[in-house]
């Protein structure tokens, strides 16, 4: 049994106050003491002290010698364990590429990424891109050829096959008369597909956005995205935070006909580890703080259109209506401010939260103010980010939409719920993530009473009491019974433990800032 505490300053100086959250047994709010008092404590013998090491040590040696890592197939397929990331050497193999010469990255297991510099030449109709250099041949000789797909599941086969595969072919210089350029750059191109997954939220932020950030920061918005599969949606969808990756239009590798000539392409998309960016991988020590900085500067536009038009909207009602709010009205609206705020991200179909009225109430007695947010495909991402960047704790069920985490600011509290079978997927892809965010994660898991499928199974039933070997039989099983079927209904009691802890390290970031500001 773990018990969780946590030393809270208050306003009265000298005074510190513990707040005891043992992790399954402790009544809400139990406040404990006052650090005035102080007791004497004996010096534990030389035998204690042997004793307490020998049974850390073997809590610390268990973990490895009794667990395993299960890893599920497709989405929950992929961990780092295997042989994902590669050493910055690896990484950076293309980084200096003489001019005339290709040179492809294919030690990852993530993405290849093939460099061409010098005279690059587009060609959209025989899906070829050509560089074209001095070498004395005349007679049109492919001088080497690769063959490349530029999306970054590279280990997916079936996915893989569904993207469009480039060939890309050195020629001598002569040859070029035969391929005029129709547009010409002066600024390097980066070729990457939004195919494959694009469509699901976790896809379009860890192998589309990310990705393509790592790639492209370098050049400063000087540079030229070509994209195959091309969908306007996504470009709609995505505009505010393209538009501070690059200052030129984006051409539709498919539909534009023209040959556009580069100096230099790019070809793929460099990927570091789930929706997180590798400072040590970046020549300019770039990390995912960075990314989301540029987030902030990418929506902050937009969130004050948005502010402006609710104003207009709300000066427009008080004209039509002379009645002004009531001083009640306006209290409560006062006491709001001063609290908290937790957003909980509401699921439309499978992994509800069932008793998510009850879940409202319970968070408001602890002292949280509570917007529930159903984000929609046609919800635009500027009012969603707009929502979680003044919140103090994001609450949802696992599944894509926990990657609006990277909309939180550092230091705020991200609790994922994890219901039955998704334990390894929930802390790969969104809870260490998060904490390299620089989020307070806390991982809630489900008891079996908590599932939907309890009343479903057997009590002694595997897909209650061994999750793992349901996951063992094939991602077939994962999806259908954990993914699709499932819906939850929270123990309160036991969740409120969770949101103690975050309140008190709400309370305790706000006392920071306001210290911060008067200072």
């Amino acid at each position: 049994m773990m018990h969780y505490k946590r030393y809270q300053h208050w306003n009265r100086k000298g005074d510190v106050f513990v707040v005891c959250v043992d992790e399954e047994t402790t009544p809400i709010g139990l406040v404990c003491g006052n650090s005035g008092y102080n007791h004497k404590r004996t010096k534990p013998k030389l035998f204690y002290l042997l004793f307490l090491c020998l049974i850390s040590f073997s809590f610390f040696l268990a973990p490895q010698l009794f667990t395993s890592h299960h890893k599920f197939s497709l989405l929950y397929s992929f961990s780092s364990e295997e042989g994902g990331l590669v050493s910055k050497s690896d990484f950076n193999a293309c980084s200096s590429v003489s001019n005339g010469s290709i040179c492809c990255e294919r030690s990852s297991i993530r993405s290849d990424v093939c460099v061409m510099k010098g005279d690059v030449r587009m060609d959209s109709a025989s899906s070829r891109i050509t560089l074209y250099r001095n070498n004395g041949h005349e007679n049109g000789e492919v001088l080497r050829h690769e063959k490349i797909r530029p999306y970054t599941r590279k280990w997916e086969k079936n996915v893989m096959d569904t993207v469009d595969e480039l060939d890309l072919v050195v020629k001598g210089e002569h040859s070029r008369i035969h391929q005029k350029c129709d547009v010409k750059h002066d600024v390097p191109a980066v070729f990457f597909s939004t195919g494959g997954y694009t469509g699901n939220l976790y896809h379009e932020f860890n192998d589309g956005l990310l990705p393509l950030y790592i790639t492209s920061q370098q050049f400063n918005k000087k540079v030229v995205f070509v994209i195959l599969e091309y969908h306007a949606w996504w470009i709609m969808k995505y505009e505010n935070v393209l538009s501070h990756l690059t200052e030129y239009p984006i051409i539709d590798f498919s539909r534009d006909k023209r040959t556009h000539c580069f100096p230099e392409a790019i070809v793929g998309l460099r990927i570091h580890d789930e929706l997180t960016v590798n400072s040590s991988l970046m020549g300019n020590d770039k990390t995912i703080r960075d990314f989301r900085d540029l987030l902030d500067r990418a929506y902050l536009p937009r969130i004050r259109s948005l502010i402006q038009d609710e104003e207009r909207d709300a000066r427009m009602n008080m004209e039509k209506h002379v009645s002004l709010p009531s001083s009640e009205t306006k209290m409560d609206e006062k006491q709001n401010l001063k609290k908290p705020k937790v957003v909980i991200i509401a699921r439309n179909d499978s992994r509800a939260i069932m008793n998510e009225d009850s879940l409202v109430k319970l968070i408001e007695d602890v002292g949280f103010h509570v917007e529930v947010l159903r984000p929609q495909r046609t919800t635009e991402l500027a009012s969603i980010y707009r929502v979680l960047n003044s919140s103090d704790v994001m609450i949802g069920v696992h599944g894509a939409a926990m990657t609006h985490f990277l909309f939180m600011r550092p230091g705020s509290v991200f609790i994922q719920i994890i219901p039955l079978g998704t334990d390894w997927a929930a802390g790969t892809y969104y809870g260490e993530p998060a904490v390299k965010l620089g989020l307070k994660y806390i991982g809630y898991k489900i008891l079996p009473k908590e599932s939907s499928l309890y009343d479903e199974y057997d009590k002694n039933d595997p897909v209650l009491t061994d999750p793992n070997s349901v996951n063992d039989r094939g991602w077939e099983f994962t999806k259908k019974i954990y993914l699709d079927r499932q819906n939850v209904r929270l123990n309160l009691g036991r969740f409120s433990k969770r949101l103690l802890r975050a309140y008190y390290h709400s309370v305790a970031n706000e006392s920071l800032r306001f210290r911060h500001q008067s200072q």
